[in-house]
């Protein structure tokens, strides 16, 4: 009898997530005495604002809260984003276009699942976040990387992008502020890539989840406001896990044209129906206050960045550029691969992580899990004292290589 295999083909072609993997493992050392220190995970390390968590106390005590609500969110929180939207990048929308999800991640899956059939290719700018193949993968697309490296400041040209176009390219995948790399497109360049996109009639799926993050003078537009013309095929994802120190309550959304938000809607209605009606409330909250924590936030990013590009350009090898949004630094450590460091000649930067794991009980997540190897992302969104600490014994370890 011929044996079918337990998981199915489309499940098991899925990679777990690099970042949640980096730091679970350095979280089981700690647990174990070790006195690792993580720069593994996008996670804010401030508590999230306390009027934000009062109002879910409050929504708690509600009975209203105790029951099923509209699966695409409730009323009052679509108004909220889509106010929010206009009052922090100018793009006017209706609120029937919004779709409340589960945090940002169900934002990307649902873009995708929205807009792809088998065989559609999706244009994606490596380096790039470990959700994105994933949720393309699960979508049927076929992702198409277009390669950038820290000589551009990780920055895709007009040029490099029509390169990787064909007659099955149906969306760009756009991030500025981008995770891994903290690359920020200027207006000019937003607007030059969003033109090109309308040109050949391309859909845009534009991450705009680190608006608020931006440093150095750095501008945050969004492609949507910057084409006019892109209206209708452009779709915005974002959340309030970042810029409110929000991840665990999981609250992102998705804006869109009204029939693909009626689609994503009808998907989510039979996933997982609405978002928890507490987290909804506290991210009205949220969006309904002023952006003197996000700033107090962003002041201390901002140290913490220029305290680790400092720290990490003066290890021998290392070539880190200036992070101009998130909370990321990436910088390149192909330099070092291939020497002797403690015994080992490490190959990749995936043996090259694992190996300051090890040894300098640091763990930072290696450049394949966003598409090129040769590279770390280390986030700095930890305490100034523990990122200190942890570049310093890095250094330490990677003076050793000869």
């Amino acid at each position: 009898m011929s044996m079918r295999p337990r998981i199915s083909t489309r499940i098991s072609a899925i990679s777990e997530s690099a970042t949640l993997a980096v730091d679970a493992r350095a979280k089981a050392m700690k647990a174990d005495g070790r006195p690792v220190i993580g720069f593994g995970a996008g996670e804010p390390d401030f508590p999230t604002p306390e009027y934000i968590v009062e109002a879910a106390v409050e929504a708690a005590r509600d009975p209203r809260f105790h029951k099923y609500t509209p699966a695409g969110g409730l009323p009052e929180l679509k108004l909220a984003i889509a106010d929010k939207t206009l009052r922090d990048s100018g793009y006017r929308v209706n609120p029937t276009q919004v779709l409340v999800t589960n945090g940002g991640k169900q934002a990307v899956y649902e873009a995708f699942a929205t807009l792809l059939d088998p065989g559609d290719e999706v244009l994606v700018v490596a380096p790039y976040w470990t959700t994105y193949p994933e949720a393309i993968k699960l979508a049927g697309g076929v992702q198409v990387d277009v390669v950038t490296d820290e000589t551009t400041g990780y920055l895709a040209s007009v040029e490099q992008l029509e390169a990787a176009r064909t007659e099955r390219t149906k969306v760009l995948l756009f991030v500025s502020p981008s995770n891994p790399t903290g690359a920020v497109h200027t207006r000019e360049q937003t607007e030059q890539i969003g033109r090109w996109a309308a040109e050949h009639g391309l859909w845009v799926v534009t991450d705009e989840i680190y608006e608020h993050l931006v440093y150095d003078g750095a501008e945050f537009t969004s492609i949507a406001t910057a084409v006019p013309e892109l209206a209708d095929r452009v779709v915005v994802l974002n959340g309030v896990a970042k810029t409110y120190a929000m991840t665990g309550w999981r609250v992102g959304w998705l804006i869109g044209p009204p029939d693909v938000v009626r689609a994503a809607t009808n998907l989510q209605s039979h996933a997982t129906s609405n978002v928890a009606n507490v987290s909804q409330m506290a991210a009205l909250a949220a969006l309904r206050g002023d952006l003197s924590a996000v700033e107090r936030m962003r002041e201390a990013f901002d140290r913490r960045r220029r305290t680790m590009v400092r720290m990490l350009n003066e290890i021998p090898g290392v070539v880190c550029p200036e992070p101009k949004g998130a909370f990321y630094a990436y910088p390149s450590i192909k330099e070092l691969l291939g020497k002797e460091l403690r015994g080992q000649r490490p190959a990749s930067s995936a043996e090259l992580a694992e190996l300051i794991l090890e040894e300098a009980e640091v763990a930072v997540v290696p450049g394949e899990a966003f598409g090129t190897p040769g590279y770390f992302r280390l986030s700095y969104a930890l305490g100034d004292d523990d990122l200190v600490e942890g570049v310093s014994r890095m250094a330490k370890l990677l003076s050793e290589a000869r």
